[in-house]
């Protein structure tokens, strides 16, 4: 059994006791303390026989869903069969997630394999443009315009009071009426959004021979064999129309899905938008301050793989997420005695919140160091 955290050791995560009280902290000290207490507990081991277990309980629920949905004669039946598909889906996608950021096995190998299994053969999403998009621009920089592409929804939507002062027009009276109207519906395609960009993605490298890797072409055949399973091999036993709206409506309810499970992370106000140049500013104060956390209860925590714990992951982001939860109160901790941003809600209360940013856009930052919590 692990030793119970000793928080008068680890508050030196915070106000470094062991310095001059007057003396802040660096973020590289605040890493480290916190990394020696992970270490210490034991939260640095990579739980891959939990989370191969969780994947496979998400894998018999969709493939479940999936029958009920094809089999089930009544609308009600294949409702219930559907939603059960999405969630399995869904829970295969937040666990894959912990699998592209190397956290379900200590070899390198193997998180990446899981990685091209959840993504582009059982999602149909690019591989390589997730360790990409996600894993290289998004996590050093969240919600720093210009940078991350996650933040930037223009010219279909404006995300900050910036976006919607430079517009002119109808397109200014549609970001400051409408555009909180248009979203829920645009989110219809958000999931055929994402497909697309993959595989321009993949092609684009590909094309490139001083940039194509093995793992493009790897992610090129799990993305062909998706295709096959799900349109190709089904036709021979189903109309092309049946499977073919099958397909589209399985991609409409999963855009769905990804926006309940990623946008809490960073869309609702709480989470700070910063101007570019403040991209290099205090890498702590930036995760915390551009983050929100959500609770889901433990049926929740099942399916998001850890994303409630936003935080935590953007800090520590290699780690498995069944260790987050143990994590946070001494990330919260780290946080109060440094005066650092440190949000949580409700699962539904984040989700409202995200819908709400649209109807209220929020200020740019352009200092960073603003968003320190004094007492």
């Amino acid at each position: 059994m692990k030793s119970e955290i000793n928080f008068d050791q680890v508050g030196q995560a915070g106000c470094l006791r062991s310095q001059a009280a007057t003396q802040a902290a660096t973020p590289a000290e605040i890493l480290s303390s916190i990394r020696h207490e992970i270490a210490r507990q034991g939260w640095d081991h990579k739980a891959t026989g939990r989370i191969i277990f969780e994947l496979l309980i998400h894998l018999t629920l969709a493939v479940a869903g999936t029958a009920v949905f094809v089999t089930a004669t009544s609308w009600w039946a294949r409702a219930c069969g559907m939603i059960v598909m999405v969630a399995g889906s869904m829970g295969v996608g937040t666990n894959t997630h912990t699998s592209s950021h190397y956290g379900s096995s200590d070899k390198r190998r193997v998180n990446e394999w899981l990685t091209w299994f959840g993504y582009p053969f059982f999602l149909g999403l690019s591989a390589t443009f997730w360790w990409h998009q996600h894993v290289t621009v998004h996590h050093p920089a969240p919600n720093v315009i210009g940078v991350d592409d996650d933040a930037d929804l223009w010219p279909w939507f404006a995300m900050t009071q910036t976006e919607v002062e430079r517009s002119t027009g109808w397109r200014r009276w549609y970001y400051e009426n409408l555009q909180w109207i248009v979203f829920p519906l645009a989110l219809a395609v958000n999931a055929f959004n994402f497909i697309k960009t993959g595989w321009v993605h993949v092609i684009r490298m590909l094309r490139d021979r001083n940039r194509r890797k093995q793992a493009h072409w790897i992610d090129l055949g799990a993305l062909i064999l998706h295709l096959v399973v799900y349109l190709g091999v089904p036709i021979y036993f189903f109309s092309p129309r049946d499977v073919i709206g099958f397909y589209m409506l399985r991609t409409v309810m999963l855009g769905y899905g990804m926006f309940a499970m990623q946008a809490p992370g960073h869309f609702p106000a709480e989470a700070a938008r910063i101007s570019s140049d403040q991209k290099k500013a205090d890498f702590v104060l930036m995760q915390t301050a551009n983050s929100v956390n959500f609770d889901s209860g433990w049926i929740g925590r099942l399916f998001s793989s850890g994303l409630g714990y936003q935080i935590e992951h953007h800090l520590f982001p290699n780690l498995s997420h069944i260790h987050y939860r143990k994590l946070s109160p001494l990330v919260k901790q780290m946080c109060r005695e440094n005066g650092l941003p440190y949000h949580s809600f409700g699962w539904d209360q984040v989700v409202w919140k995200c819908w709400m940013v649209f109807r209220s856009p929020r200020p740019v930052v352009s200092n960073a160091e603003t968003l320190r919590q004094t007492d």
